[in-house]
């Protein structure tokens, strides 16, 4: 999916008193309570943390604080999920701007460290380069240091893939991170402060969480590993390139069958250091760090890599114990500017810190036994780790990922099977476009023990799908086998998607390329806490085979179940509370989905479901306290049996069909809510129709069409006729075939007054087109009044 425009404002969530939020797992051992805080002069809204859950997600070596629950004179911003605002970047969907010299945010530590890590956003500059600046860092008081901050590595615009051009639309991808160590360890109670001095470099700085850690000391060299220092030149302090000289000896170090150790210092790689049968380690990933970029030729940076599979692959590989920290600052998608890459089997990636990269691990197969493990993957411009093109038998585990640009941990089986993954006990948190963890296509593949939170749009928390490019049973790379994630925890997952402009759910699957059929997919002990719209979602194409087991749902801001599409599932003690909607469940595909239901159930089930063909303002609840986020008063659910108010475009995300559609313009495009995308038929085939499912028989008075309003669409005049029926089958005419006149002069756009018959699905059949030779819409558009 590409990204939204930013939609309407929702209404901003109302704030509470402080308040113990202890939710615990429905018969699991996990549960999720609110991080530990003193009063916040902020007045946060309390949410619940991904970190920490006990047995559940990444053993991480900080303490996370959240800024909205620290000490502060700043302002607290959120909380907002809504695409394309601040805070909906944020960790909780709060932080505290700081605008004006002499404002803080002071945390008070609950453990030893020497070091920190905190979450910021800075505005961008008018050039879209990104602004340096600085904020002092204060212990008990004092001033130790000056920090530096940037917003060169974020804020994107515009259309997938994004561009750094303020002046263009949708701008997102707003935090980044920063470390630094404190040089000594300070004690419990101890009160760390960031500072503005000074608003001259940047107008504001925006503080979302701080990490703080106690740092082990340097790992020295093994006995008989070579120095890329010492034995081979490279500089440790980042002045020359020395990419040749660890290329060097790395390739003495396999040759001679001994480690390459990288001592402390920071050290310029300018292309890929190429590894097979090795061992790169390093003094520690706060010690030993791998950074650069081509002066000239931006498609090459630092990175680690084996061979492709093309080249035969790499194996018998281990790193760790270092840093890759790049300096991308755009997403290429065609740049191989990851942290790692290649082919690498039976190998092993352990306590790598990767940031600042395009892909923390893109990892191109053919190949089998790989696995990245206690590690982190902060702020990338694309996925955090993709295993892609038949990586089988391979796993990432106790990870944590944050901040990435694309699927936080993605698996996709492009036209070579992907069998036998896992990604257990990770934490992945806002990845700002699409998924926390998704698998497209791949058989017998495990997702368990990690926690999810915060999806920002076009995703959800955990995804299964037949979707995007080579997956397909006839090569075998559709879903299929068993897929098992069990024990999950999902917070803050899913999101009102203003592209689709309905939700996606904090669950989801989808269909899109064929049906889901050849696979038992199991869902087992997990929660689905507050999430941003439904819980479990079927869309695009059918998905059965699944089994859903000790399930609790505490907080969805529309409905517990939205089902867009057919499928098969079974329930078993599955329990929702705090469900938005007054019908847990919304369904307008009738029987086409078929549920079994076990014992220990409980509210999320309706009959009749609703199917009103409007969606809903998500109202987020943070497991049963009111949050706002809409328009319906949680504490007052509307009454079951009014009819619901038909406002708006009914005709926006609905079922489409067609007869025909050119290259990639199918029909989805003109119910998706922007004028920009349009559908075409096949050239010179007329007639051609697009059909909408309204979901339900409405009395639709008016049809808006459009065309998209920029100047290259050239006046045309189509003849459209209009149709409609309740059962699909029997059509009836509801307007003759007239010639509607699009202009840029008005919009190329054009209204249809109907008489408000009641029908279901409306047709819109074309027969001519003076601008060109098929037919052509970017929205339609349907009305009661």
């Amino acid at each position: 999916m590409t990204p939204p425009l930013p939609g309407p404002r929702l209404l901003g969530r109302s704030l509470s008193a402080s308040l113990a939020l202890a939710l615990a797992a429905a018969g699991t051992a996990a549960a999720v309570v609110l991080a530990g805080a003193p009063p916040a002069q902020a007045a946060a809204v309390p949410a619940p943390s991904p970190v920490g859950i006990s047995g559940r997600g990444a053993t991480v070596p900080f303490k996370e604080q959240e800024a909205e629950y620290a000490a502060t004179n700043g302002s607290l911003i959120g909380p907002d999920r809504l695409y394309g605002s601040l805070p909906s970047e944020a960790s909780g969907r709060q932080a505290v701007t700081l605008d004006a010299t002499g404002e803080y945010v002071e945390f008070t530590l609950t453990a030893p460290a020497n070091a920190m890590t905190f979450r910021y956003s800075l505005p961008d500059d008018a050039a879209g380069t990104g602004r340096d600046a600085s904020l002092d860092l204060r212990v008990d008081g004092s001033s130790l240091k000056s920090v530096p901050v940037t917003s060169k590595y974020g804020w994107y615009y515009g259309g997938y893939p994004f561009n750094n051009n303020p002046g263009d639309t949708n701008p997102h991808h707003f935090y980044d991170e920063t470390r630094t160590m404190f040089g000594s360890t300070l004690a419990a109670g101890t009160k760390v402060r960031l500072q503005v001095t000074s608003t001259a470099a940047s107008p504001s700085f925006t503080i979302d969480l701080a990490d703080f850690e106690q740092v082990g000391a340097p790992v020295g060299k093994p006995s008989g590993a070579l120095d890329v220092v010492s034995d081979f030149g490279a500089d440790p302090t980042g002045g020359t390139d020395s990419t040749a000289k660890i290329q060097a000896a790395v390739d003495a170090g396999h040759a001679q069958g001994k480690e390459v150790y990288i001592p402390r210092g920071t050290f310029q790689v300018r292309d890929h250091i190429v590894v097979d049968k090795v061992t790169l380690r390093g003094a520690g990933p706060w010690y030993s760090v791998l950074t650069g970029r081509h002066p000239t030729d931006r498609s090459k940076a630092v990175g680690v890599y084996g061979k492709y599979a093309a080249q035969g692959g790499s194996s018998n590989v281990t790193l760790r114990d270092f840093a890759i920290i790049g300096d991308i600052r755009e997403r290429v998608d065609n740049d191989q500017v990851n942290a790692i890459g290649g082919a690498m089997s039976d190998s092993v990636v352990d306590n790598v810190w990767m940031q600042h990269t395009k892909c923390g691990a893109w990892m191109d197969g053919p190949m089998n036994n790989f696995t990245i493990r206690n590690s982190r993957i902060l702020d990338q411009t694309a996925d955090g780790v993709n295993f892609h093109y038949g990586v089988t038998n391979s796993t990432v585990t106790n990870t944590f990922v944050r901040n990435t640009g694309d699927d936080g941990l993605a698996m996709w089986a492009e036209n070579v099977p992907n069998v036998k993954n896992k990604f257990t006990f990770n934490t992945v948190i806002l990845p700002i476009l699409a998924n926390n963890i998704v698998t497209y296509g791949g058989k017998d593949i495990t997702i368990s023990d990690n926690v999810m939170s915060d999806t920002v749009t076009n995703g959800g928390g955990l995804h299964i799908a037949n979707r995007y490019p080579g997956v397909n049973s006839g090569q075998g790379t559709a879903v299929s086998g068993t897929h098992t994630a069990a024990r999950n925890t999902l917070i803050r997952t899913g999101n009102n998607d203003f592209n689709w402009r309905f939700g996606v759910g904090a669950i989801w699957f989808s269909g899109l390329n064929e049906p889901i059929s050849n696979a038992t997919i199991n869902i087992t002990d997990s929660e689905i806490l507050d999430s941003s719209y439904a819980a479990i979602h079927l869309i695009e194409g059918a998905s059965n085979g699944l089994h859903f087991d000790n399930i609790k749902i505490d907080g969805a801001g529309t409905y517990a179940l939205q089902i867009q599409a057919p499928g098969t599932a079974s329930f078993n003690k599955v329990v929702a509370t705090n469900i938005a909607q007054s019908n847990p469940v919304h369904n307008c595909v009738g029987s086409g989905f078929r549920i079994t239901q076990g014992t220990g159930n409980s509210g999320w089930y309706a009959n009749p479901p609703a199917c009103t063909g409007v969606w809903p303002d998500p109202v987020w609840t943070n497991g049963g306290v009111p949050g706002g986020g809409g328009p319906t008063d949680p504490t007052d659910p509307p009454d079951p049996t009014d009819p619901p108010e038909e406002t708006g475009n009914l005709a926006q995300g609905r079922p489409v069909t067609e007869t025909s559609h050119a290259d990639v313009y199918g029909a989805g495009n003109a119910v998706d809510g922007n004028a920009d995308s349009y559908w075409e038929s096949r050239n010179n085939a007329f007639p051609q129709s697009v059909t909408v499912d309204l979901g339900a028989a409405k009395a639709v008075e008016r049809l808006v069409l459009k065309l998209p309003p920029a100047a290259a669409w050239a006046t045309r005049t189509q003849t459209i006729g209009v149709t409609g029926s309740t059962d699909n089958s029997a059509y009836s005419t509801l307007k003759a075939p007239a010639g509607y006149t699009f202009s840029p002069s008005s919009g190329n756009t054009a209204t249809v007054t109907l008489t408000g018959a009641p029908v279901r699905y409306l047709r819109l059949t074309f027969t001519a087109n003076t601008g060109w030779p098929a037919g052509q819409l970017s929205e339609l558009e349907a009305y009661t009044h």
